[in-house]
């Protein structure tokens, strides 16, 4: 991968294999019949899937330096592997600890904690996810419900979050807490005596979100002040860029099905795709996805090599995207007929993904309003 300061980077043949390999071990493992069953179970993944997409195929820790058991392959290349992960809807850890978790580890200054925590978390052997009140797409310092204690020998938290993403499958638990010198990041077992963790019921089956409460919970320290500030505001604008690939794989999976259904199903004789107005939908449905796949993987780019503003390009490729994915799903349920509306249809489970991805980690508007701000902060530096 070849890149200057005024070229992208380009799809190239490593990257076109990867995808390839990633794509064909989910249309073997985990195809639309197996995310139904899965997304049905107690738990709502399956944690030896998640560990051959580790070991096996080595896609989890792409983005980590391989002195903690990545890859160190870029960003651009985990966003692949996320891209075709969303676009299955493989039931997985993936906002918790590919998102989340594993930015935040890699973006602190602890070597030991690095080299323990985020090997397993590669290797699949270990989910994990932050808990922090990042509800607009950064951190809000106001919001924190969970504050922690120095006893000397060790730390204590006390409090509850009421929403976690991977919350009830996680191993660690990422949490940022308030102490006498400002806001703090630990590491606590999800194990731990005094950890409390609900399974919530949500509207997308697939991903999973629990309630988490601490009593005196034991803790390990990871980052305090702008450390720990910063690793969670690194972590928010890495989930934003991967979560918008991941909803770019969603549109396009659906515009395929699509395309798919409408060249098949027939109405007085022809193609349903023959009408001019069904085509113009899906001319329109391309644009979508073409629009937000350019903003997804430029926003991967300005987090991996640095030559653009990383949060403007963050916010405007999750606004982009979660605008495109929910529209490009709803388009599908009405190209689908009677079928779209029915739970048995695919688009009614990518229309659910859709809507949950607009509200995580902030809504497209609460991303918009982000890059207004930023542009106003550039024209006046200007």
């Amino acid at each position: 991968m070849t890149l200057t300061t005024d070229q992208e980077f380009e799809f190239t043949e490593d990257l076109a294999e990867l995808r390839a390999m990633v794509r064909e071990f989910c249309q073997e493992v985990s195809p639309e019949s197996v995310v139904r069953e899965t997304m049905d179970t107690d738990a709502g993944w399956d944690p030896a899937l998640w560990r051959r997409l580790g070991s096996e195929l080595g896609v989890l820790g792409l983005a980590v330096p391989e002195a903690y058991g990545g890859d160190d392959a870029g960003l651009v290349a985990q966003a692949v592997a996320v891209e075709e992960l969303g676009a299955a809807l493989v039931c997985g850890p993936v906002l918790g600890t590919l998102c989340l978790a594993m930015p935040a580890l890699t973006a602190i200054s602890d070597e030991k904690a690095k080299a323990e925590l985020l090997p397993p978390l590669c290797s699949g052997e270990k989910a994990a996810t932050l808990v922090a009140p990042l509800w607009d797409g950064g951190l809000d310092a106001d919001a924190v419900q969970v504050a922690a204690t120095d006893l000397g020998t060790g730390w204590q938290l006390v409090g509850e979050v009421a929403q976690v993403p991977d919350g009830a499958a996680a191993d660690t638990l990422l949490v940022v807490a308030t102490t006498g010198a400002g806001l703090a990041l630990f590491a606590v077992a999800g194990d731990a005596d005094g950890v409390s963790r609900t399974p919530l019921t949500t509207l997308d089956l697939t991903r999973r979100q629990a309630a988490v409460s601490f009593d005196r919970s034991s803790a390990r320290l990871l980052a305090v002040g702008d450390e720990a500030v910063a690793a969670c505001e690194h972590a928010a604008r890495t989930a934003a860029a991967l979560l918008a690939v991941e909803q770019v794989g969603g549109a396009q999976r659906m515009l395929d099905i699509t395309v798919a259904h409408v060249s098949t199903r027939k109405q007085f004789g022809q193609p349903v795709g023959a009408y001019q107005a069904v085509k113009h939908r899906c001319a329109n449905m391309l644009i979508a996805v073409e629009t937000a796949r350019s903003a997804a993987y430029h926003a991967a780019w300005a987090l991996q090599d640095g030559l653009d503003d990383p949060q403007l390009a963050a916010s405007l490729a999750r606004a982009v995207a979660s605008e495109a994915y929910e529209w490009v799903a709803a388009s599908a349920i009405q190209m689908h007929g009677g079928l779209g509306f029915t739970w048995e249809g695919s688009p009614h489970l990518y229309f659910k993904r859709a809507t949950t991805d607009g509200l995580v980690l902030g809504s497209a508007t609460q991303h918009l309003d982000r890059v207004a701000v930023l542009a106003i902060d550039t024209l006046v530096r200007a």
